[in-house]
C-alpha cells in the first residue's frame, strides 16, 4: 500500500517537466524534501507492485532508464563498447 508521500512521488515524477526551473527545485517547491530524498524513495518505489499498479507508464519508463544504465556501467567495467 502506497503512502500519500509516496503517490507524489510517483504523479510528480510522471509530470515533473510540466513544473518551471530545474528539477531539484520543483522537488523542494513542490514536495517539501530534498532531490536526495525524492530520489531514494523513487528508487524503493521502482520495485514496489502497488506503484507498478498506480503509476505503470512512469514505473516502467523508470525501470527501462535503470537498467540501460546497468547495462553501460557493465560494459564500461568490461572495456566492452557500449552504444
Amino acid at each position: 500500500m502506497l503512502s500519500d508521500s509516496d503517490r507524489a512521488v510517483l504523479e510528480f515524477e510522471g509530470r515533473w517537466w510540466h513544473y518551471p526551473g530545474p528539477k531539484d527545485r520543483a522537488i523542494r517547491e513542490y514536495l517539501d524534501m530534498s532531490a536526495t530524498r525524492y530520489y531514494q524513495v523513487l528508487r524503493r518505489l521502482l520495485d514496489d507492485p502497488a506503484a507498478d499498479r498506480e503509476a505503470p507508464m512512469t514505473i516502467r519508463r523508470l525501470r527501462r532508464v535503470r537498467e540501460h544504465a546497468r547495462r553501460r556501467a557493465i560494459e564500461r567495467r568490461l572495456g566492452e563498447p557500449g552504444g
